[in-house]
């Protein structure tokens, strides 16, 4: 009996060793590939309990989610001879676990090494101006180069994305140049853009002033009050020479004023009409000359016999 009783516990522990090792549970991302003596079962297992053969049955798990992996950043050279270095990222995901277990070793280093290598395929087809304004078109063709293997092997690429383009300092310096030279020129070309606008608008404001003289002043008045806003300036303000025009039409002529001439005397001749007066002719008598003492000389004007105009005779001292 004890005997006995041995048996059957050493059965139990048997069977439930091999139910233990029969039973397999499966993730709800993950698929089970069945091996029997090493064939392959053409059935996968599905989430849940997945039970196995003992001894017989070997299941291995492959993961359905998206895989995010990382490409090592490749040093590469375009091919308008520009030394660059570009990472980039692979989201990849496997559509058929038998092929990936069965017809890879390993997909996750066979999916790594593909992209590096098609990475520098892209770089050296590629010229600068591609890899850093035109990604999109540069993402969809190293997506192709990289989907093209891995759809043998059960797996498909979802996106590639190219992160960062690293280039020397030397390239970023003349690239710099090269961003303010071409804002220097858009500046300079809406400058004189402007300038052409405004000298129209110019010309058409100068025929509008040219047929209406006064708008010209009214401008100028305008312009006065503009500048005198600004207290803490002097205003130097032109006369133009219209304005002296304008009111010289407007001012009616003033009569003319004519001196009458004196009426003529018994003793002394008229007057000239001539504003310069001629000088009396010299006198024949010759005054004494003064040594410094004595009467003062006579007097040099004389009353004339007439009688009102005073005649200034020259003399000599």
């Amino acid at each position: 009996m004890t005997v006995l009783w041995m048996v059957l516990v050493l059965v139990g522990f048997l069977v439930l060793v091999s139910a233990a090792t029969s039973v397999r549970v499966v993730q709800q991302f993950e698929r089970g590939v069945v091996f029997r003596f090493g064939r392959l079962q053409p059935q996968t297992r599905g989430p849940g309990l997945a039970t196995l053969i003992p001894i017989a049955d070997r299941m291995q798990k492959v993961s359905m989610q998206v895989v995010t992996l990382p490409i090592p950043a490749q040093d590469g050279i375009t091919s308008d001879n520009v030394t660059v270095r570009v990472d980039a990222v692979v989201y990849y995901r496997v559509v058929d676990p038998v092929r990936v277990a069965v017809d890879v070793q390993d997909y996750g280093s066979a999916i790594l090494q593909v992209a590096q290598a098609s990475l520098r395929s892209i770089i050296g087809k590629s010229e600068l101006d591609d890899l850093l304004s035109n990604r999109e078109r540069l993402n969809q063709g190293l997506e192709l180069m990289i989907d093209n293997p891995a759809v043998g092997w059960g797996v498909h690429i979802d996106r590639v994305e190219i992160k960062d383009v690293v280039l020397p300092e030397s390239m970023k310096r003349s690239m710099s140049r090269q961003a303010e030279a071409e804002r220097e020129r858009r500046s300079r070309v809406i400058t004189a853009e402007g300038e052409l606008q405004a000298s129209k608008q110019l010309a058409e404001a100068a025929q509008v002033m040219a047929t209406n003289p006064a708008a010209l002043q009214l401008r100028l008045l305008q312009t006065v009050v503009e500048v005198a806003a600004e207290k803490n300036s002097t205003l130097v303000l032109p006369f133009p020479v219209e304005l002296l025009r304008f009111l010289e039409r407007s001012t009616p002529p003033a009569p003319s004023s004519e001196v009458p001439a004196p009426p003529p005397s018994s003793g002394v001749p008229a007057p000239p009409p001539s504003s310069e007066v001629p000088a009396p002719p010299p006198s024949s008598e010759v005054p004494p000359v003064r040594n410094g003492s004595g009467p003062p000389p006579a007097d040099l004007g004389e009353q004339d016999e007439g009688g009102d105009h005073p005649v200034t005779v020259p003399g000599r001292l």
